[in-house]
């Protein structure tokens, strides 16, 4: 007997209590079958909390529920939440009483032995201080959702911040590619007219461009933004509110009225004498009435939290989605821009491959053109010889290169010229001589 393991569900939809009997290594889905057959809430609908807010694992077994060394094994509580509601208004009804007490309660004047009221107001007191400490489970199931509630929204703010710094890098990063493309198209239109012009290429950075701009509805995370602010606030107000702390002094109170009054009736002699049970069913009444008034409190900040906390639920998939977006973005961004200077490179190349083939033309000319002159050209004053195409437009950066080629065909030519009107002088010569 004192090695069985005995587990105290306390369900939150009825504020009642089932226990149960862990068999050796029961997993938890069977333990939880077992409590939808008791409680007729589902498996699926089932959140068992411990007193710290930890929603038990389904990976472990079932004897999770039992932990050692908190306040004994035969009083710790697992609470029940039924995950498909979130406003939990009762009807609570209170514990019952026993038959002697609601003896008194129906007629509080009427006269007993003190023998036999003593009894009848044991089992009275026993019944107040019962109420007061269904009370006290009740608050500490309450108190269960909020760190459960806590827990929850320290995740949500964990992803918020990863969302925020994830938008904040993508928009960082579509300015600075806004900004390059912008240079790229303008100094690319200043050399189309005598540069290297490429429609297919002009395109595709248009296109660039425009896909850009439609991943920036990525990075828009204002409404979630809101909503999570909105949230938080509405937990914090919670956290604030009087029903968050216990609410029970009024029952202690009358707790210890009770338990006075059944002092006092000790005292007496039990002799012969017959009394009333007036002032403890007026104790029993207001107790009675206090609980119904501090449960309708509980239930109604314990549905507000369960509200928040289904909010929180309904946002963390949206999150997610956002977060997709981002890195969809956040790729598809880091992928043009890529593109976009693997082709600035190609440009380059060919820029350059253009360059050699104009300077191998340029020293072919000069090289051809340079030993016949030599024979003819009268010499400067200072004995330097000026070089023939030294007046020659040669190819600089940005020019064209057929332009190029037709204005030295033109020197070549006039070069022939005056090459046949020296020889024609020459022969004349000859012949006089």
């Amino acid at each position: 007997v004192l090695f069985l393991q005995i587990v105290h569900i306390l369900n939150m939809t009825s504020a009642k209590i089932v226990s149960f009997l862990l068999h050796p290594e029961e997993s938890l889905h069977s333990f939880q079958i077992r409590i939808e057959f008791e409680t007729g809430i589902s498996t699926g609908n089932q959140e068992l909390l411990l007193e710290t807010g930890i929603c038990l694992d389904p990976r472990k077994p079932a004897s999770q529920c039992v932990i050692d060394g908190v306040r004994g094994w035969d009083s710790y509580m697992v609470y029940l939440f039924d995950k498909s509601k979130t406003v939990y208004d009762g009807p609570f009804a209170s514990r019952s009483l026993s038959d002697c007490v609601n003896y008194i309660v129906q007629d509080s004047k009427i006269q007993l032995p003190i023998p036999q009221l003593r009894k009848v107001w044991a089992e009275a007191v026993h019944y107040v201080i019962g109420l007061k400490e269904d009370y006290s489970r009740l608050f500490q199931g309450q108190r269960a959702a909020m760190l459960s509630l806590l827990r929850y929204n320290a995740n949500l703010i964990k992803m918020k911040n990863n969302m925020v710094s994830a938008s904040q890098q993508l928009k960082a990063k579509l300015e600075f590619f806004h900004q390059s493309i912008r240079l790229d198209l303008e100094k690319y239109s200043d050399q189309m007219a005598y540069g290297i012009s490429s429609e297919k290429m002009l395109k595709a950075w248009k296109e660039m461009q425009e896909k850009a701009s439609q991943c920036a509805q990525a990075e828009d995370i204002g409404y979630l933004d809101e909503q999570i602010m909105a949230l938080h606030t509405e937990i914090v107000e919670l956290q604030k509110s009087p029903y968050a702390r216990r609410q029970g002094e009024v029952m202690e109170s009358l707790e210890q009225r009770a338990i006075d009054l059944y002092k006092q009736l000790k005292t007496r002699p039990p002799d012969h004498a017959y009394s009333d049970s007036t002032d403890m069913v007026k104790i029993i009444v207001q107790t009675v009435q206090s609980q119904d008034r501090v449960l309708k409190e509980l239930f109604g900040h314990l549905s507000k939290l369960l509200g928040c906390k289904q909010k929180i639920i309904d946002l963390l998939p949206k999150i997610e989605v956002a977060l997709n977006n981002i890195k969809e973005a956040d790729n598809s961004v880091m992928q043009m821009q890529g593109k976009r200077q693997r082709e600035i490179w190609h440009l380059l190349k060919i820029a350059c491959t253009q360059s050699s083939s104009r300077s191998l033309v340029s020293s072919s000319l000069e090289g051809t053109a340079s030993t016949p002159a030599a024979t003819w050209l009268p010499q400067s004053s200072s004995g330097n010889v000026p070089h023939p195409l030294s007046s020659m437009a040669t190819p600089e950066d940005g020019e064209n290169f057929v332009q190029v080629i037709e204005e030295n065909l033109n020197y070549l030519e006039l070069f022939s010229s005056i090459l046949q009107e020296a020889r024609q002088e020459q022969n004349s010569s000859m012949m006089v001589s």
